[in-house]
């Protein structure tokens, strides 16, 4: 794999937009340490504050623990107990005793007993990022997850993950999902830093074959996000909900960002490790991000990106979600450090443009979440600002190589380098 020179005027290169992304990322922070609960963390709502009826939820104590675990790594004070409070939470009131594996929230107290692969994906990226940081009980935390994923979720016959069981592990689902397996390959190339184990690249691989190379890649290279046990795909899939927070109806432009990014981290994690590398990799990445640019940016003649489309690419869920154009940004990001092509610098700055006149929330702190078809906040998809992990990610990328993974490449100092 050869990276090619940036462009000379990129703000990759700037040492003011590196500033301009750390204070950002000190910002994303410092409003997202109140969500911190006696049993985990919560999601926080439009002014940063806690609701009375607020509860951990396992999603976003895992992807705190992450977040906060990538800060102390990278020289942060304040951050050390927020991760330990985040090992102690997994490991102990949203950790299953009887049965292993996690619940959504303590002691399945939304009455959802079910064990998810999208949830236990974060466990163990969170406990990986927190084995960087060093936090007391990470490293058993990691041990368990993985386990888990081995003995239940990872299947050698799919070379995918299935996608969630009974409490008891019984009855596995009859759904098959390109966002958990998304995550499963994040936190497999996390799992493959942290452990030296290359079975991960090798899993990690074989998903993105599966799910991209082969489906989205008769797809026009736009994910398809729904399939049965027999990974058929399953387009009317939620038509009648189609603004689900996880499964929603039709394609999901910024899974086709993210999948670029993660393409592309896979690529350079097996090239530095010495495994075979598939040349596909990258033309996958460059497809993905192109085709969520085409059918995504500006479709219904305001600029962002929609949520979703139909298998027209016509929009069908009209909001812009912050998370969406986190990862459109982390993606130009990447493919401009691998391929020095000037259009992704073009990209780049057009979704931080974006992101500081739209997103980014300087009265009351943190991200708005969601826009509305013209650009101005709302709540019909994603309430609130729980989510500290994608926005907090897409200020730390630029400044990262693509390998190792982000807590890894952090806890080495490696963070702003040269390409």
């Amino acid at each position: 794999m050869t990276m090619q020179p940036l462009p000379s005027s990129s703000w990759l290169n700037a040492p003011a937009h590196h500033a301009w992304l750390a204070a950002e990322g000190q910002r994303l922070l410092s409003f997202a340490k109140a969500s911190k609960l006696p049993d985990g963390f919560g999601n926080l709502d439009d002014q940063g504050r806690l609701p009375t009826n607020a509860r951990t939820e396992t999603m976003n104590t895992a992807r705190m623990t992450h977040s906060f675990a990538m800060a102390h790594a990278m020289g942060l004070p304040g951050y050390a107990d927020l991760v330990e409070h985040g090992v102690a939470s997994l490991s102990g009131p949203l950790r299953d005793a009887e049965y292993g594996g996690w619940f959504a929230t303590p002691g399945a107290s939304d009455g959802n007993t079910g064990k998810a692969a999208y949830l236990h994906a974060f466990v163990a990226l969170a406990a990986s990022s927190a084995v960087v940081a060093g936090a007391p009980g990470a490293q058993t935390l990691l041990n368990d997850a993985i386990h888990i994923i081995d003995q239940y979720f990872w299947s050698e016959e799919e070379s995918a993950m299935l996608e969630s069981f009974a409490q008891d592990w019984g009855g596995v689902e009859a759904y098959r999902g390109a966002n958990s397996n998304m995550h499963a390959t994040e936190a497999f190339l996390a799992l493959a830093d942290v452990t030296g184990d290359k079975r991960w690249l090798d899993r990690a691989l074989r998903i993105v074959e599966r799910v991209i190379h082969n489906h989205a890649g008769t797809n026009q290279f736009m994910v398809i996000e729904h399939f049965d046990r027999h990974w058929q795909p399953l387009r009317g899939y939620n038509e009648d909900n189609p603004a689900d927070g996880f499964r929603p109806y039709g394609i999901t432009p910024g899974h086709g960002f993210e999948w670029a990014r993660l393409v592309l981290h896979l690529e350079a994690a097996r090239e530095q490790t010495g495994l075979l590398t598939p040349n596909w990799l990258l033309a996958d990445a460059k497809s993905l991000f192109a085709s969520a640019c085409e059918y995504g940016w500006a479709v219904d003649g305001a600029p962002g990106i929609v949520y979703t489309l139909d298998w027209e690419q016509r929009p069908v869920v009209r909001e812009r979600l912050h998370w969406t154009h986190a990862e459109a940004s982390a993606a130009a990001q990447a493919l401009l450090k691998r391929t020095g092509e000037l259009h992704y610098e073009t990209w780049y700055r057009r979704f931080w443009e974006f992101c500081e006149i739209h997103f980014i929330d300087r009265i009351h702190g943190s991200w708005h979440h969601e826009l509305s078809p013209k650009n101005l906040p709302s709540s019909k998809v994603w309430g609130g600002k729980p989510d500290l992990y994608h926005a907090w990610q897409a200020v730390l990328l630029p400044g990262l190589p693509l390998s190792p993974s982000m807590a890894s490449a952090l806890g080495t100092g490696a963070y702003v380098t040269s390409w």
